[in-house]
């Protein structure tokens, strides 16, 4: 049987403004078909703003399907488009995984600690 679509979002998601346009996202639980759209939203708007960073951190995800990755990718689609930094964070094991198995790893810049992602953009 499917999950109905008003299922509570597996997804905590909270903005961080870190000053001097950069803005962290950090994502908890799991992303899927019924929380992408969530994190999609809190994404996107970023993108219309004169940001110099997006960083999105990870270490708290603990599953990510292919709609989550779609989500993030459309987020590095828009901050090429927007001229701006976005760095993926923090990834569990299993999480970089699945990057590995779609040969993400490279496409996107991907940093093991926050802190280490934010390096050089202040």
């Amino acid at each position: 049987m499917e999950a109905s679509s008003d299922m509570e979002p597996r997804v905590e998601v909270s903005v961080e403004r870190a000053g001097g346009g950069i803005v962290i996202v950090a994502l908890s639980g799991e992303i899927d078909k019924n929380s992408s759209p969530q994190v999609r939203n809190t994404l996107v708007p970023l993108f219309a703003e004169k940001l110099r960073a997006v960083v999105v951190d990870l270490s708290g995800v603990s599953y990510i399907d292919s709609s989550g990755i779609a989500t993030l990718t459309e987020g590095l689609q828009l901050s090429h488009r927007s001229g701006m930094a976005f760095r993926l964070s923090g990834m569990p094991p299993e999480i970089k995984r699945v990057f590995e198995v779609a040969r993400l790893e490279g496409i996107f810049e991907v940093f093991d600690t926050r802190e280490a992602a934010l390096e050089g953009l202040a």
